[in-house]
């Protein structure tokens, strides 16, 4: 992995992106829909369609049927957060393909490395205590730490606030379209990484977006499109 060498700060998403954390929070959505009377119709690829869009994309879509059962989204996003932090602690958590690979590298080389992420703080010591390789990573952002989700750049830019110097060569990681944009807002090198068949890849325009199915399969010789 030579090419870590050409950057001075690497930024990481969290959920789909270093962990496979995925079917937990879309199990744990069916779990809480199911209990208000209501069957999500999606397959799982369905879901990451409508999740990974915008961060309206979920409540948009499920809100009006809960609010036909009389459940508020507010109320049922709670009882999601608290049926997934219970999958979490039930420790089937697994990391991504080449993530140990290359949090060992980066830490290796002394290069600055954060996470800026979606989940809580608790969502992310919860996952940390089952995956050690996390710990690589000194910096982590969670929701708590920012105003406005991914897409806005909020998260991020706190991240190089913190950490980047004048001059420093940034990249970033994402696996969604609204952590992308959220990255492309940002002078970070925003990486996309998420399987061909994931729908999100046929659902915007992402001409000219470095993109990978894995972090496995970045190749040594890593080519960045501008």
């Amino acid at each position: 992995m030579r090419w870590i060498g050409r950057f001075d700060l690497f930024l990481f998403d969290l959920d789909g992106l270093l962990v496979n954390t995925e079917k937990l929070h879309f199990e744990a959505y069916q779990h809480v829909c199911e209990e208000a009377g209501y069957k999500i119709p999606w397959s799982f690829m369905e879901y990451l369609g409508v999740a990974h869009g915008s961060a309206e994309g979920l409540q948009n879509a499920l809100g009006p049927h809960m609010k036909e059962r009389g459940v508020a989204w507010d109320n049922l996003y709670e009882e999601k957060k608290r049926v997934y932090i219970k999958k979490l602690n039930a420790g089937s958590l697994e990391l991504m393909p080449g993530v140990e690979s290359l949090l060992q590298e980066v830490a290796g080389a002394r290069i600055k490395r954060c996470v800026a992420t979606h989940s809580s703080r608790e969502q992310v010591e919860a996952i940390k205590h089952f995956l050690p390789a996390l710990k690589t990573i000194p910096v982590w952002i969670t929701r708590e730490d920012y105003e406005s989700p991914k897409p806005a750049p909020d998260a991020y830019f706190k991240a190089i606030e913190l950490l980047a110097d004048p001059g420093d060569q940034i990249i970033g990681f994402e696996d969604s379209y609204r952590g992308l944009c959220a990255l492309q807002k940002t002078p970070a090198t925003a990486v996309l990484i998420c399987d061909a068949t994931h729908p999100q890849m046929g659902q915007y325009d992402l001409q000219g977006v470095t993109h990978y199915p894995s972090i496995e399969k970045i190749p040594t010789s890593f080519k960045i499109n501008r």
